[in-house]
């Protein structure tokens, strides 16, 4: 089970019923944030969610608007008694763009790890978390993420039995571990059957529409892609400042067919986005709205 939480849909300011733009994922009781916007611990809190449980941060890129919030996260972090490692991802320079916000968080009781992104792909294993980074295309380096949870095959105690694999080695099996026992080894495939659909969201802000966001999309359980313009004299501002229309994300989707989009990081001049879905799910019939606080629960498909 994998849960989905937008903290914050605004772009470039916050309004009084729109934080700055963050989501949070958690599985497994570890947390993972996406952007850290202005405004992302007050939601966090309001929707009940922990900051002691945040292992990873992934940045997109530096824009104030994705990471302003930095500073009261960590100190809330490290009021909640943290200790454990932190581990921060986003592009080249994110260790002297978060030490220089730190200058008002000095001393945290737990270490920050960094990963800089260089390449247009990148791919990392954290906590359970398979997390693709790749490039976009805005006026800066700019990052989306697909977040995989992956899942082996059925365990198979028949299988198990047959080739004489001890009791105590079937559980460190099934979670993948390969077992040396003096002249005997046993391997995950020996005890388990083909792999099995997991779990997948892809997430992109702060771009102009390109096929490599599709690509990453595709078999998703879920997209959230930026849609910081509907109004239809917004096109040339959209192209002009490297962002997406609601018209062009819900184009990506169709490409991509995920099982449902969300709509995100809305431009402030956008009061009601409401007004242009009409129009978006033509495009898209499974696109909707996000909002401040929107949950969604993913569940493996044996599991629903």
């Amino acid at each position: 089970m994998l849960d989905v939480c937008l903290l914050g849909t605004g772009g470039m300011m916050p309004l009084p019923d729109r934080w700055l733009t963050s989501l949070l994922t958690r599985y497994n009781g570890s947390s993972l944030l996406i952007d850290c916007g202005e405004g992302t611990q007050i939601s966090l809190k309001k929707n009940g969610w922990t900051f002691k449980s945040i292992d990873i941060m992934c940045f997109t890129h530096f824009h104030a608007d994705h990471i302003s919030g930095l500073p009261g996260i960590l100190l809330a972090m490290a009021n909640a008694e943290r200790s454990e490692p932190l581990t921060m991802v986003g592009p080249r320079g994110l260790a002297r763009v978060v030490n220089g916000l730190r200058v008002i968080a000095p001393e945290l009781p737990f270490e920050i790890r960094y990963i800089e992104l260089t390449e247009p792909e990148e791919k990392l294993e954290i906590n359970g978390y398979h997390i693709t980074a790749f490039r976009v295309r805005h006026n800066m380096v700019c990052y989306g993420y697909s977040v995989e949870i992956k899942r082996n095959g059925k365990f198979d105690p028949v299988r198990a039995r047959e080739q004489g694999i001890p009791l105590k080695y079937w559980n460190p099996l099934q979670k993948g571990s390969v077992i040396v026992d003096g002249e005997h080894t046993y391997t995950p495939d020996m005890v388990l059957g083909a792999s099995r659909k997991g779990l997948k969201i892809t997430y992109c802000t702060d771009t102009r529409p390109i096929p490599v966001i599709s690509e990453m999309g595709k078999n998703a359980d879920l997209m959230i892609l930026e849609g910081m313009y509907g109004e239809p004299d917004k096109d040339a501002k959209a192209r002009e400042h490297k962002h997406m229309t609601v018209y062009e994300a819900a184009g990506l989707a169709k490409v991509a067919q995920p099982a449902r989009l969300w709509l995100t990081h809305f431009s402030p001049s956008m009061i009601h986005p409401e007004w242009y879905m009409k129009n978006v799910k033509k495009i898209f019939e499974k696109a909707e709205l996000g909002s401040d606080g929107r949950f969604l629960e993913l569940d493996f498909e044996d599991e629903e």
